[in-house]
C-alpha cells in the first residue's frame, strides 16, 4: 500500500422519507464530486431514509440483498471508478430489527467491508427531544477496518464519536483515517460536533472524514450539518454549512506520520489495572477487510 495524495469528498444530505428520492439526491452529489476530481466519497448516516416511526420504517426498508440504493451505488462506484463509502443505510434484519450499516464499496463495485453501528443513541435531550435507537436497531459488536489504495480506514457512525476507546483501538490497529458519517441533532451538534471531531483527529493522529445530514427533515427532525474534513493536527481542511452539498479536500497521508512524530501519544499509551471491574469491556476486537 502506498502513501499518496488523493481527493476526498463529503456528501452532505437532507434525507427524507422516500429511499428513491434520497438515492437520486445522493447520485447527483456523488456525480458532482467525481467531476470535481474526488477519488473517495462518503455519504452521511441514514443515506436511504430518515424515519423515526417504526411501523413506517419497517414497511419501507428491505434486506441488504434487495436494497436498490446499495445495488445502484455499487454500480455507480464501478462506472465512475471511485470508492463510494455509504455512511449508513437502514437495513432490515428481521420483522422488528434493523441494522444501521455502513458499506465501503471499492472502485470495482464490490463491497470491501461492512460495519454495523455499535453505540445506540438512547438519549433524552432538552425541549422534549427523545431518541431510542435500541428499540429499532441491533447494535454491532465488532470494530472494522477497511483498506483504501492510500491508507487504512477505521469505520464508525455518529454516536460512536463519543466513545474514544473505539477510535484508539482502530488507530492502534493501523487506521490513518477515521470515518464518522452522522445525523447529529441540532442541539448536540452546536455544542459538541466540532470539538469531538477535532479531538478524535488529534488524539489518534488521524484524518477524520465526517459527512453529515443537515437541516429540517420531512420527519420533523433537525440535524446539524457542517460536514467536516479534519487533518491529524486537528486543523479543519473543509467544512459544510446547513444545506446539502459537497465538501472536498486534498488528503496527503504523509501528514499522519508528521503529526504522530510531533506528538507520539500512540506510543506512550498505557493500559491500567482497575481495582473494581468495569461494567463495559475495556478492549475491542478489530476485524480487517481484505489486505
Amino acid at each position: 500500500m502506498t502513501t499518496a495524495a488523493f481527493k476526498a469528498a463529503m456528501i452532505q444530505m437532507r434525507s427524507g422519507l422516500q429511499p428513491a428520492a434520497n438515492l437520486d439526491a445522493a447520485l447527483a452529489l456523488i456525480g458532482e464530486a467525481k467531476t470535481a476530481g474526488a477519488d473517495y466519497v462518503l455519504t452521511p448516516e441514514m443515506t436511504n431514509i430518515m424515519e423515526v416511526k417504526r411501523e413506517r420504517l419497517f414497511a419501507t426498508i428491505v434486506e441488504e440483498e434487495a436494497d436498490t440504493s446499495l445495488a445502484t451505488l455499487r454500480e455507480l462506484a464501478r462506472k465512475l471508478g471511485i470508492y463510494i463509502h455509504v455512511g449508513s443505510l437502514a437495513i432490515k434484519l428481521t420483522a422488528d430489527r434493523a441494522a444501521n450499516r455502513s458499506f465501503l464499496i471499492d472502485a470495482k463495485g464490490e463491497i470491501a467491508v461492512r460495519y454495523d453501528k455499535i453505540h445506540m443513541f438512547d438519549v433524552d435531550l432538552a425541549r422534549g427531544e427523545s431518541y431510542r435507537e435500541s428499540r429499532t436497531y441491533r447494535p454491532g459488536e465488532m470494530a472494522v477496518l477497511g483498506d483504501l489504495p492510500w491508507g487504512r480506514l477505521g469505520l464508525t457512525i455518529c454516536y460512536d464519536l463519543r466513545f474514544p476507546a473505539l477510535y484508539r483501538a482502530l488507530a492502534e490497529a493501523g487506521a490513518t483515517m477515521l470515518t464518522i458519517p452522522s445525523a447529529f441533532t441540532q442541539q448536540t451538534g452546536e455544542a459538541h460536533w466540532h470539538v469531538l471531531i477535532r479531538a478524535r483527529a488529534i488524539e489518534n493522529g488521524c484524518f477524520v472524514f465526517a459527512a453529515a445530514q443537515g437541516g429540517k427533515h420531512e420527519n420533523g427532525r433537525e440535524t446539524f450539518g457542517h460536514s467536516l474534513i479534519v487533518d491529524p493536527w486537528g486543523r479543519i481542511l473543509a467544512e459544510g454549512g446547513g444545506e446539502p452539498g459537497i465538501v472536498m479536500s486534498e488528503i496527503d497521508l504523509a501528514e499522519v506520520s508528521k503529526a504522530r512524530a510531533r506528538i507520539p501519544s500512540l506510543q506512550h499509551g498505557r493500559r491500567f489495572e482497575l481495582v473494581e471491574p468495569l461494567a463495559e469491556p475495556t478492549h475491542l476486537h478489530v476485524i480487517r477487510g481484505a489486505e
